[in-house]
């Protein structure tokens, strides 16, 4: 019986191991499934040594940066859970923080500590947050682990970290992600108009829509624009340490040929610290005003006596109108004060701006201000005020333009805006020399229009 006794030993040692490894999984389990749940949350999943690092339901317990870096399942903690959540519209960072899973005392004290690294009233909807819970931390609550970290992207550039410490505090800090520069090239002929052609040769809308704002005063772009008519572009992209594309950076180099005569420009960084664009000899393209205050619309009416659409008699139209869809940004022509934003009479919602002693201009008919946009505001030229609309005596959203000279209302087109600055002595030499390299930079780039031909 003794022997038969010590032959049972072993196995029944690996019984008593297959028990307890099957104890271990049903506490993990538990643990797992014993978490709270809400529609705004999104919890990971348990992934499996196949799946794809990227959902794994574990990351690590040092700080990472954000978006998390893909990770190995057979190297990450099982214990960390992680949960993202979009904040809603209407959302309090208490709410969204208690309503994932982590109970008020807990989410207060990480957001005292976030709110000495970052505002968190600056946080908007659709914004992603991480949280990371622990819940095998001492005097943990199996069912509703403890907060250890908040984490999310402020910007392309900027993540913010919210964690524990070993005292069991909160501290944050902020992340600080290196991105590359690379330069991008396009180059192409106008057979309709620039927008159409800069996107089919791989130009970015955004830097399209930059590149219009720049040629904005000298252009008229459903005028002067005609097949045959060429342009290039040097601008920047900013690349994260994965090579994804994070954002665009600036235009640095663009040269637009309209009936034959070419209207070059290059970014230059004055030693007051202002950027500006010249042209080959030193004059800023900037003018004190810009002729069409929004883009990718079609001018609608100009300027002159007409047969009033609405009233049906003959009236004097003393502005330009653009027509565009509702919602298009409108911007301001030049940099100044907002003098008037309301309603006023058959011009709808209204808009003035006073940008210096002689000139003024004004926008009619507008669907909706920007926020912050009112009375005894400074903007910039440029800058998104307003939206087309319809408001007022309207047959369709369009906006209505006008610039006043002396408190007279002109023909925008036919003005002589002044020019802007002009580049002299010390500062004209450093721009040439920015000039030179500028344009090396551009021969040895490669066409964005070349790189997709030869794929």
């Amino acid at each position: 019986m003794r022997l038969l006794g010590l032959a049972w030993r072993p196995r029944l040692s690996a019984v008593a191991a297959v028990i307890g490894l099957l104890t271990g999984g049903a506490v993990i389990i538990a643990l797992w499934t014993g978490q709270p749940h809400h529609s705004t949350v999104a919890e990971q999943t348990p992934a499996v040594p196949e799946a794809t690092p990227a959902v794994a339901e574990h990351v690590p317990q040092q700080p990472v940066a954000l978006p998390l870096a893909p990770i190995a399942v057979e190297n990450a903690p099982p214990t960390i859970i992680r949960r993202t959540v979009t904040i809603a519209s209407g959302d309090t960072l208490m709410a969204v923080m208690t309503r994932s899973g982590s109970d008020r005392t807990t989410a207060h004290a990480a957001i005292t500590a976030l709110a000495k690294e970052y505002n968190p009233r600056r946080l908007r909807p659709g914004q992603a947050l991480t949280l990371q819970f622990d819940p095998l931390r001492e005097g943990a609550n199996p069912k509703r682990p403890p907060l250890v970290r908040l984490a999310f992207a402020a910007s392309v550039e900027e993540e913010i970290q919210v964690s524990l410490n070993e005292r069991g505090r909160f501290t944050a800090k902020t992340i600080h992600k290196p991105l590359e520069v690379r330069l991008h090239r396009t180059d192409a002929a106008i057979d309709d108009s620039l927008y159409l052609a800069a996107k089919r040769a791989g130009m970015p809308p955004t830097m399209i829509v930059e590149l219009i704002r720049l040629y904005s005063f000298d252009v008229d772009f459903q005028r002067d624009i005609q097949p045959g008519d060429h342009f290039e572009v040097l601008f920047e992209a900013h690349y994260d340490e994965r090579g994804e594309l994070a954002k665009y950076g600036d235009i640095l180099y663009a040269k637009l040929r309209v009936r034959k005569t070419e209207l070059p420009l290059y970014r230059f960084a004055l030693k007051d610290g202002n950027i500006d664009y010249f042209n080959d000899a030193g004059h800023s393209v900037r003018k004190a005003l810009m002729k069409t205050p929004v883009d990718g619309a079609r001018l609608t009416s100009r300027f002159g006596r007409r047969k009033h659409p609405i009233l049906g008699y003959g009236k004097m139209h003393r502005g330009v109108d653009f027509g565009a869809p509702k919602g298009t940004p409108v911007m301001a022509a030049g940099g100044g004060v907002v003098e008037r934003a309301g309603r006023y009479g058959a011009y709808g919602r209204y808009l003035r701006i006073r940008h210096n002693g002689r000139y003024k201009t004004a926008y009619a008919h507008l669907s909706a201000f920007r926020r912050g946009i009112k009375r005894g505001v400074r903007v910039k030229q440029g800058q998104i005020v307003a939206y087309v609309g319809s408001t007022g005596r309207s047959t369709g959203p369009h906006l209505h333009y006008e610039i006043l000279v002396n408190g007279k209302r002109i023909n925008p087109f036919r003005l002589n805006l002044p020019t802007g600055r002009k580049l002299k002595g010390a500062e004209l030499a450093r721009f040439q020399a920015v000039h030179g390299k500028t344009r090396k930079l551009f021969a040895a780039t490669r066409s964005l229009t070349r790189l997709a031909e030869s794929r």
